[in-house]
């Protein structure tokens, strides 16, 4: 089920199990350098959460605002191997609304029941009424911790459900009920990288191993939806102006206005004209006429 190696432009095949599954596994995305880069990143994030007791009880870490937080991570918004999947599914005018770092310690004491179950999305689940639900946005985790056996905190997915805008769940979240049928888990070693559909069911299970699970999520989204992430102070950061137009982009830091997040003025979207200049460009993409 959807697992693809190094990749440019997705292929028909690859696009074909993406819209079957619901998500893509990008072995080997990550070189060894990147990992122990990104890993070592994710710790210091980490160290400052626990210098500051903002962990939760079990010592884990979920950080919204991943390059607000760690603006080291901000190499992978953009990474030459994955990211061509973001744009080949859902096009040039996008951005980064979403994102979070992930550090989950072995558990060593039971949790109570939680059906932890979703959909990404938050009000787009209930506000939009049709079946299946649009898109909208498209998610990837960068694996950094080996979660190639299950019971190390793996992501878990119901494959092709996407296409379904319910499951059956208990009628309260902390009661205990069985996992969806056809559930799975995604086996990733450190430097995979997994692309999945903002409507696949999924959830995270509990780390029952001696490995501590770390992984950094990017959600992207069209500019036109708000972003979730707090990015408004970016620009006045020392690190922002070294940043690609494509990242600025990408951090919500292009045009002004509904009409620019609209495609009105394609020729000021740096992804864009990335594309354009080299031939990727999709024409049945086109930008709006203003």
């Amino acid at each position: 089920m959807g697992t693809v190696r190094h990749i440019g432009t997705i292929t028909a095949a690859q696009r074909e199990a993406f819209d079957r599954d619901g998500f893509l596994l990008v072995e080997g995305a990550l070189s060894s350098e990147e990992v122990a880069r990104y890993q070592a990143a994710l710790d210091q994030a980490y160290e400052r959460e626990a210098a500051a007791g903002r962990l939760g009880p079990d010592g884990a870490m979920h950080k919204l605002s991943a390059v607000t937080n760690c603006p080291e991570a901000v190499g992978l918004i953009d990474h030459p191997v994955a990211f061509p999947l973001v744009w080949s599914v859902i096009g040039w005018n996008i951005h980064v609304y979403h994102s979070h770092l992930d550090v989950h310690p072995p558990i060593r004491r039971p949790k109570p029941p939680r059906f932890e179950w979703h959909q990404d999305g938050g009000r787009q689940n209930r506000e939009i009424a049709t079946e299946p639900r649009p898109r909208l946005s498209v998610k990837l985790a960068f694996w950094l911790s080996d979660v190639s056996q299950p019971g190390r905190g793996n992501l878990r997915v119901v494959p092709g459900s996407h296409r379904q805008a319910r499951i059956d769940g208990p009628p309260r979240r902390n009661m205990a009920w069985p996992d969806p049928e056809g559930a799975t888990d995604v086996c990733a070693q450190p430097g995979d990288v997994l692309l999945f559909d903002r409507r696949l069911w999924h959830a995270r299970s509990n780390n029952h191993s001696e490995v501590t699970r770390k992984v950094i999520f990017f959600g992207y989204t069209l500019r036109w939806i708000a972003i979730r992430d707090e990015v408004a102070g970016l620009p006045d950061q020392p690190w922002w102006s070294e940043l690609g137009p494509v990242q600025r982009q990408l951090l919500g830091g292009v045009g002004n206005g509904g009409d620019h997040a609209w495609g009105h003025f394609p020729q000021e979207v740096p992804l864009y004209t990335w594309l354009a200049e080299r031939n990727l460009f999709d024409p049945a993409n086109p930008p709006l006429k203003p």
